[in-house]
């Protein structure tokens, strides 16, 4: 049964015992992530935590509720963070889009009243181009989002409808040029490998979105989830042979484009590197509120992790009693740290500096070198060990070098 958050700083001496060979001498970065649970309509292939909307009359009310939760959620969270300044916020969904201009502000104004914040944070919010509107991206702006995040896909109307996506090309293209107008570094998520897309058509998506030079592009090869519409009712996608050819090309574009490859997905120009997603691929610390959020915390002797109750009506009422909303809260052990940290870090093209390892898990780096000399004799990973850093071909064969951290069982207490 979960702990109660209002006692956390007792709830972490009590669990003391479960606690990483080595104490933390620093802690990482801290971050802030926040969850809107609602979509205007639940796409296909999607499996996050998103809810269909409430009415367009009842949804005015449930935003504030919402609201007034989401403070009351961080409210409880920060006896885990007292003295801690948090870097980068980011709002993800769901559609956050759909949150009125006036009910972000008055979160935004509720954030800063109650933990510290870099002078240069920065602030992003996911946006879906078919809920876009100029008054709302003036009034995001005025509130202090600076990055937009924008679920574009594709600009082929055929594909975004076997997609299930409610926008079309057009309004992909308008949500595009406003959201240059009012942030200073704006994102493109697009998707390849679609229900019978070639490879002419995924060129031809990104050939379009890299001419509103954005600075920020995300690239999603599209993959079939559990418990999601296209893994009940498989769409006709392209076999794997196209889907790799897909994917050279669209990497060649990239680089020639100027946009270096930063993480498996995410490609940047020159200082437009999404400031939140690095912290969190190089292990550093994030409060999660909202339905379904999680979250990571580092005290000095141990990482907690904590989950929130994932259904919005539910998390609304257990909200007032914080342990019914915490649905999971837990202590890493040492034997997972490994294979945590090395799911993130191993993301990055670059890696993380060696250091990063024992600063952030509490761990010697001796501790795994049978794992890294594994890794590094099946070439999977770089053999400079000054960097932890994957291999074109670790990059090529991410899972296998991941799974090679999994279990080490000489790292318990």
């Amino acid at each position: 049964m979960s702990q109660p958050l209002e006692q956390p700083i007792l709830w972490l001496k009590k669990n003391a015992r479960n606690a990483v060979g080595t104490q933390l001498t620093s802690l990482p970065p801290l971050a802030l992530y926040i969850h809107f649970p609602w979509c205007e309509k639940k796409c296909p292939y999607c499996d996050f935590n998103s809810h269909q909307a409430p009415a367009q009359d009842q949804f005015a009310s449930q935003e504030a509720r919402y609201i007034d939760a989401l403070i009351l959620d961080l409210e409880h969270s920060l006896p885990l963070v007292w003295g801690r300044r948090i870097r980068s916020i980011f709002i993800g969904g769901g559609t956050p889009s759909l949150i009125s201009g006036a009910g972000l502000d008055y979160l935004l104004a509720a954030v800063r009243a109650r933990i510290p914040m870099d002078a240069d944070i920065e602030i992003t919010l996911e946006a879906n181009p078919g809920s876009v509107e100029s008054e709302n991206f003036a009034a995001y702006a005025a509130s202090g989002v600076n990055r937009i995040s924008l679920g574009i896909q594709s600009f082929n109307d055929q594909h975004l409808s076997r997609l299930g996506r409610i926008h079309r090309a057009d309004e992909a293209r308008k949500a595009i040029t406003l959201a240059k107008q009012y942030f200073p570094k704006v994102n493109i998520d697009l998707m390849y490998a679609l229900p019978d897309q070639t490879v002419e058509e995924a060129l031809a998506d990104l050939e379009e979105a890299l001419s509103f030079d954005t600075g920020h592009l995300s690239l999603y090869h599209l993959t079939i989830e559990p418990n999601t519409y296209f893994a009940k009712f498989p769409p006709s996608i392209p076999d794997e042979d196209t889907a790799y050819d897909m994917q050279d090309k669209l990497l060649e574009a990239l680089q020639i484009a100027g946009y270096g490859r930063y993480e498996i997905s995410a490609f940047a120009k020159p200082n437009a590197r999404c400031q939140h997603n690095l912290n969190y691929w190089a292990f550093g610390d994030y409060l999660g509120i909202g339905a379904g959020a999680h979250g990571k915390v580092s005290s000095a002797q141990q990482i907690l992790r904590t989950v929130k109750e994932r259904h919005p009506e539910t998390y609304l009422k257990d909200i007032y009693s914080p342990s019914k909303a915490l649905i999971e809260e837990r202590v890493v052990q040492g034997s997972e740290l490994p294979f945590e940290f090395m799911l993130n870090a191993l993301r990055l093209i670059d890696g993380v500096p060696s250091h990063y390892f024992s600063d952030r898990t509490g761990i010697e780096l001796t501790h795994i070198m049978s794992a890294i000399n594994d890794a590094i004799e099946k070439k999977l990973l770089d053999s400079n060990l000054n960097q932890l850093k994957a291999t074109t071909l670790g990059l090529q064969f991410l899972n296998d070098l991941q799974e090679i951290f999994l279990d080490e069982p000489d790292l318990e207490n």
